[in-house]
């Protein structure tokens, strides 16, 4: 997932990317990341509303942890390949939060999360939300926040708490005290995204000072 640099100096404009490549494999990735959303979603669907059996859980699982993969292998061969494009770059980020916001909404549709580790998945997606506002802002000023360490652990916490807690009631029947590790990570995972949100807003807080001047 696209982040933010904890320091505010390092502000810079944005790098170019081609338009081209559309089709390209790194780009095919990103799409199938994509159309993986509804599918996690159904298979929770299915598996609670409808009753379909635990077993669905870990379809979604395998669905899930496939696309979280590509996560990492689309943008390493766009650069390995040199075929990074506008599409790419824009749906990259977009196909991350939307398989992150989905599953925690059908998570907590299903009571997976529940009572007060729904405030954890509030603060993720309250966060997406004003991050995606600053992001669209700053493009429109060409400028471009590099990624830190500290987002790259951020996204990894919330990738891996998600997974888990989407085996949540499949996985406990074998192993006693997953959802509750899950839920752990989950807490883990909102306070890392409370952090690096604080660093996205500072480093574009000054433009939107700026502006307002």
């Amino acid at each position: 997932m696209v982040d933010v640099a904890s320091n505010p100096q390092t502000v810079r404009e944005p790098a170019k990317v081609k338009r081209g490549h559309a089709f390209s494999l790194p780009n095919l990735l990103t799409y199938g990341r994509c159309v993986a959303v509804p599918l996690v979603a159904a298979c929770l669907f299915w598996s609670d509303i409808l009753e379909g059996g635990v077993w669905l859980r870990w379809v979604a699982v395998v669905i899930y942890v496939v696309a979280a993969v590509t996560d990492f292998f689309d943008g390493y061969l766009a650069r390995a390949w040199q075929q990074q494009s506008a599409i790419g770059r824009m749906l990259d980020p977009i196909a991350d939060k939307l398989l992150v916001s989905a599953s925690l909404l059908m998570l907590a549709s299903d009571g997976t999360i529940r009572g007060w580790s729904l405030w954890a998945a509030v603060v993720i997606l309250c966060r997406e939300i004003l991050v995606s506002g600053l992001r669209e802002f700053l493009a429109e000023l060409r400028v471009s926040v590099p990624v830190t360490r500290l987002a790259k652990w951020k996204t990894t916490a919330q990738l891996v708490a998600v997974g888990v807690l989407l085996a949540g009631p499949a996985a406990d029947l074998l192993v006693p005290g997953i959802t509750l590790f899950g839920i752990g990570l989950l807490w883990i995972a909102a306070l890392l995204t409370l952090y690096t949100g604080w660093d996205y807003f500072r480093a574009g807080a000054r433009h939107l000072i700026g502006d307002d001047a």
